[in-house]
C-alpha cells in the first residue's frame, strides 16, 4: 500500500500503489493532484496519467496564439513530458480527441478506451474531475462523466474506489498537503508554459504556496461496486 492523506479528527486513509488520473487537458494533473502525485512516486507507487485531449484549443492562456491546433497540441504534448518527469508520473497516455469538443466524442468509444486503460494499468484507485468538472469546463464534465460510466461497467475488476477532486474542505478523506511539495509543483506548474497566464491567475508568481490552493482535496464517488450516498463520510 501507497500513499495518504488525513481526514482531520480522523483516521489515515491508505491509497494503494496503482493509482490513475483521468483528466481533459495536459495541466490538470499538476492544477489538482500534483502533490498527490509526487507523494505516491515518492512512497515507491506508480502514479499513470491519462488525458483526453491534446490541450490545441488553449491558445488564450500564453504566447502561442500564432501556432495552428496541431503545432499547439505538440507543444503541449512536450511540455507533459518536462511536467511528467517531475511528477514522476510511470507513464502518460492520451486519448486525443479535440480539445473544447469532448463533449462530441463518441461515448461507448471513449468508455471502452478509458476501461482499456485501466485495465492496462491494474488500477486500483482513479482519479478525475467532479460532476460539474470542478469550474464547468465542458471537457472536464465529459471527461468526469466518461471515467464514471467506465468504473461503473465493471470490468475493471482491481478498481476499488474512484475519488472526485473538491473544492479545500476539512471534511475531504483525501487532504493533501502541498506545502511540502511545493518546489515540486510549481517546477511541474512552469513545464506548462504555455498555459502562464491561466496558472498564474489560479497559483500567483508560484514563489510560494498560496493558503487558498494549499490542500488537495478528493472526495470518494464510488467504491467496490456501489455509489456512495453523497451524505455518507468515509474515512
Amino acid at each position: 500500500m501507497s500513499g495518504n492523506g488525513q481526514k482531520p479528527g480522523g483516521r489515515e486513509v491508505r491509497l494503494p500503489a496503482r493509482c490513475g488520473f483521468i483528466y481533459a487537458h495536459p495541466d490538470d494533473e499538476t492544477f489538482l493532484s500534483g502533490a498527490l502525485i509526487r507523494r505516491l512516486a515518492d512512497e515507491g507507487g506508480e502514479p499513470v496519467l491519462l488525458l483526453a485531449t491534446r490541450g490545441d484549443a488553449g491558445r488564450k492562456n500564453g504566447d502561442y496564439a500564432h501556432l495552428s491546433n496541431e503545432e499547439l497540441g505538440a507543444l503541449r504534448e512536450r511540455e507533459m513530458e518536462r511536467a511528467s518527469s517531475v511528477l514522476g508520473l510511470a507513464a502518460v497516455e492520451q486519448l486525443g480527441y479535440p480539445d473544447g469538443r469532448l463533449k462530441e466524442a463518441d461515448e461507448r468509444e471513449a468508455v471502452e478506451a478509458i476501461v482499456r486503460f485501466m485495465n492496462k494499468h491494474r488500477l486500483e484507485a482513479v482519479f478525475t474531475f467532479p460532476e460539474d468538472g470542478g469550474n464547468g469546463h465542458p471537457d472536464h464534465v465529459a471527461i468526469s462523466r466518461l471515467a464514471t460510466m467506465a468504473v461503473r461497467t465493471g470490468r475493471c475488476p482491481t478498481v476499488r474506489a474512484l475519488y472526485y477532486a473538491a473544492p479545500d474542505a476539512s471534511s475531504a478523506p483525501i487532504r493533501i498537503d502541498a506545502q511540502p511539495y511545493w518546489p515540486v509543483k510549481a517546477e511541474a506548474l512552469r513545464a506548462h508554459e504555455s498555459q502562464k497566464y491561466a496558472i498564474a491567475r489560479y497559483f500567483g508568481p508560484l514563489d510560494a504556496c498560496p493558503p487558498n490552493r494549499r490542500f488537495e482535496c478528493f472526495v470518494p464517488a464510488w467504491e467496490a461496486d456501489r455509489f456512495i450516498d453523497k451524505t455518507e463520510t468515509l474515512i
